[in-house]
């Protein structure tokens, strides 16, 4: 019964024919199969059709043209058809050559193959005839033995006719045994694979039990046979892989990777010189070695791959469209940075900030009354700040320096100059305080000078303005100096994109928690982005301007306060904006962990004798161990900074933690368990931490200036200097003659020559200039009576404890000891 009986094909009415094609499945079964073909429809076009086409372009061209198109339109137009018909013949040209190469490298390729499956063919009919003939020389084999065989059996014939009533030997059986053994048994011992007996299913499916062979276990046993009729085993051609290594791999992942056995990966290290199991760890330079000797190709990776997703993305020219450029106040402390800023913004800024004095970046955005939005960066011009100030400068485009015309150039104003040059940034002098009867605008250009900034009116090229913060003069005149500035720059950014920007601020806020000052670098940062920044992540939950209004966005070079993130990253961060949350998790996890490694492994002595020689360091090394809470992260860092600085060899400040937001339980118990103060910097301590404070005797100081914070820890430490000694040189005697004295030993007859001779004192005896003995005397006589000091030019005696070696012409120097209290400078 076929295949197709009783089956109706479908398919569209007309157009289409049935037709058998046989379909041919694995282990050589087939089947017929009904299928229809189809006519493909031709279509012809009509006699004359063709010819009134063609001539109708031309027709249209030449004589009939659309209404309303001039000439120079018209041409236009008809150069545009040639290009195009030009550009088509190009593509038609290359698509040909295209296909040329093509063909000739099927060509190649079949003529390859063609050689691979003649040389296939070679060998096998090669292998065949081996077999046959040692087929052959096996079945020739077989006949002689059998004639050997047949020879004594008809001698035993011969001998039973001769002797028919003589029992039978037992050679007989045993010939027949051995034609049994020499004749093949059948299903044994052959290769031709044929089955014997009953067929069961196991067999069938081609597995024992109730495991069935994989189709690979198939393919496998098919190359053996395969190989066999060749004639030997054929090596297989080695697969070459690219082995992904990370900096540690265990050993038997690393034999996964390049599918290969462990046992012989674990024998590789061992030949190496490595005792290692399949489950212990190896370094990537080792793991390589391995690699490479097994003939595979390493790729390296690292576990910082996973900021791969924030590398930085050349922009396109077309992309980038102007951005406000972002200007840095900087200068010496008092110089009326903030102040001047102040004039700018027509706000009181200054007004709170303890002492009149800045102590963290503030980013504040002005819009001039040209409409020029401009960025502005106030950074604290104390000592103490020099970190913060290098971040100001590394984010910003001009940097403004104010320098007081009646205090001219001071430390920090060479530290800004500084900050500036390095970061390669344009500088803008603004000589503040001319309002002042003191003021000297000229001397603070003069020294200028000797750190090579050379202003506009030494003939430079840097920008001077005299201004003053209290009059607003010359406030116009600086900002058309700064909009000058920037306009030179061409200041571009693509808003378009990722944002990524600086943290220039960072601070735990109790109601808001963790709350970051970021300026916008490049993109746009929105309400909703994820972002990794530093060692933390978040979502951005607010966007607040400086004008403490909430926005949506933030575009590049606008500074907003940033709230989601699940702790305080540090002043200075890069805030990247992830297109995940597992993303953003991932780098900042891996960024922590290579912070806790990089700080274990500075802490950490690598050998028992750095361990001694450290602890014998810190024996004569007293310590003052402190806590510090700031307000923001800016001010924190700048405590520590300073407070690494006070110290000497034998004293020094050891800050054992520093933190941002209010002082806790936590922090009054670590300070118990160190007996150290705490410090706390625009902070306070909560009710429960001042009672605990009280309970367990924790001193909590407040401060809102870094001055007195240095001030007090620098006397505190200085409290742990041992006094220096000091000597004060009194006299030298020179001894005369030397007496023998019963029950007293040597005594020395001594003239006083300078300065004065007293009991307290300590001497030394020189001779010849050398100092041969120092201690302290026992007796001095004027005459027979014993006196508590003699003057110059006056004689007496004296004896030394415990020394009698004294000669005539030895001098004997007296001098004072005195304690003298020591300060850190």
């Amino acid at each position: 019964m076929s295949d197709s009986d009783g089956k109706k094909t479908l398919g569209l009415r007309g157009g289409s024919r049935p037709g058998n094609v046989k379909q041919s499945f694995s282990h050589g079964r087939t089947k017929n199969v009904v299928v229809e073909t189809k006519r493909k429809r031709v279509v012809v076009p009509k006699p004359g059709a063709a010819k009134g086409g063609s001539g109708a372009a031309p027709a249209a061209s030449g004589s009939r043209r659309p209404a309303g198109i001039s000439d120079a339109e018209m041409e236009r137009r008809l150069k545009a058809l040639q290009a195009a018909k030009a550009r088509e013949a190009e593509e038609a040209a290359q698509r040909e050559a295209e296909e040329k190469a093509r063909a000739e490298e099927r060509e190649r390729r079949r003529a390859e193959q063609e050689a691979k499956e003649r040389e296939q063919r070679e060998a096998e009919e090669r292998a065949r005839q081996k077999a046959e003939e040692e087929e052959r020389q096996r079945i020739e084999a077989e006949e002689a033995a059998k004639r050997a065989a047949a020879a004594p059996a008809a001698d035993t014939a011969k001998a039973d006719r001769a002797a028919p009533n003589k029992p039978a030997p037992a050679a007989a059986p045993r010939k027949a045994d051995r034609e049994r053994e020499q004749r093949p048994s059948r299903g044994k011992g052959r290769d031709d694979n044929r089955r014997s007996g009953k067929l069961t299913l196991g067999q069938a499916t081609g597995g024992e039990g109730n495991r069935q062979r994989s189709m690979a276990a198939m393919k496998r046993k098919q190359e053996r046979a395969r190989q066999k009729a060749m004639g030997g085993s054929v090596e297989r051609e080695k697969v070459v892989r690219d082995v992904q290594l990370p900096e540690t791999i265990v050993v038997s992942e690393l034999a996964n990777r390049m599918a290969e056995r462990v046992a012989d990966v674990v024998k590789s290290l061992m030949q190496m010189g490595m005792m290692v199991t399949q489950n212990q760890s190896i370094d990537a330079d080792t793991a390589e070695l391995i690699i490479e000797e097994f003939g595979h190709k390493v790729t390296r990776v690292s576990d910082a791959d996973v900021e791969d997703v924030i590398k930085e993305v050349e922009d396109k020219e077309d992309d980038l469209k102007p951005r406000p450029p972002v200007i840095t106040i900087m200068g010496h402390v008092d110089h009326g940075k903030t102040s001047l800023l102040d004039a700018i913004r027509d706000a009181r800024v200054v007004a709170g900030e303890a002492g009149g004095i800045t102590q963290h970046i503030g980013a504040y955005q002005v819009t001039t009354e040209g409409g020029t939005v401009l960025s502005f960066l106030d950074t604290p011009g104390h000592a103490a700040f020099t970190s913060m100030r290098s971040r100001g400068a590394q984010v910003t485009d001009i940097v403004v320096l104010v320098v007081a015309a009646d205090d001219a150039v001071m430390p920090q104003t060479v530290e800004a100059i500084n900050h500036a040059k390095a970061a390669q940034v344009p500088m803008i002098v603004a000589i503040n305080k001319i309002d002042k009867p003191a003021a000297d605008p000229n001397k603070v250009r003069t020294d200028l000078l000797q750190h090579e900034v050379i202003v506009e009116a030494m003939s430079g090229e840097v920008q001077d303005v005299e201004v003053s913060a209290v009059t607003g003069q010359g406030l116009d005149d600086l900002l058309e100096a700064i909009a000058l500035q920037a306009e030179i720059l061409e200041l571009k950014a693509n808003p378009d994109r990722a944002a990524q920007g600086a943290v220039i601020e960072a601070q735990l806020d109790v109601g808001r928690g963790p709350v970051a000052t970021v300026l916008v670098q490049n993109g746009t940062l929105r309400q909703g982005d994820i972002f990794v920044v530093g060692e933390q992540y978040g979502k951005v939950r607010a966007l607040i301007n400086d004008k403490g209004e909430r926005v949506q966005e933030a575009g590049p070079s606008v500074p907003v306060e940033v709230l989601g993130l699940n702790g305080t990253p540090e002043a200075g961060d890069v805030l990247n904006v992830t297109e995940t949350e597992a993303q953003a998790r991932e780098i900042a996890a891996y960024r922590e962990q290579a912070a806790k490694d990089k700080r274990a492994a500075a802490g950490a002595a690598t050998t028992l004798e750095q361990l001694m020689a450290k602890a014998k360091e810190d024996e004569n090394v007293s310590e003052l161990p402190i806590l510090v809470k700031a307000d923001v992260q800016g001010s924190a860092e700048a405590i520590v900074q300073a407070m690494e600085k006070i110290g000497n060899e034998e004293v020094r400040v050891r800050v054992l933690h520093s933190g941002v937001g209010a002082i806790t339980e936590t922090d009054v118990g670590l300070a118990e368990a160190s007996g150290a103060p705490i410090m706390g910097f625009n902070v306070r301590a909560n009710a429960s931490a001042r009672n605990t404070a009280n309970q367990k005797g924790v001193e909590i100081r407040y401060y809102s200036v870094i001055y007195d914070l240095v001030d007090d820890v620098k006397a505190a430490a200085s409290g742990l200097l041992s006094a220096e000694i000091r000597e004060n040189f009194i006299g030298y005697a020179q001894i005369k003659e030397v007496f023998k004295v019963t029950g007293v030993g040597k005594v020395a007859g001594c003239l006083v020559t300078e300065g004065v001779a007293r009991r307290s004192a300590g001497v030394r005896l020189l001779r010849d200039n050398v100092v041969i003995h120092e201690g302290t005397l026992k007796t001095l006589k004027r005459f027979k009576d014993e006196v508590s000091e003699v003057q110059s030019g006056q004689e007496c005696g004296m004896a030394f404890e415990n020394y009698d070696d004294i000669r005539p012409n030895d001098v004997i120097e007296i001098f004072e000891r005195e304690e003298v209290t020591r300060t850190l400078d």
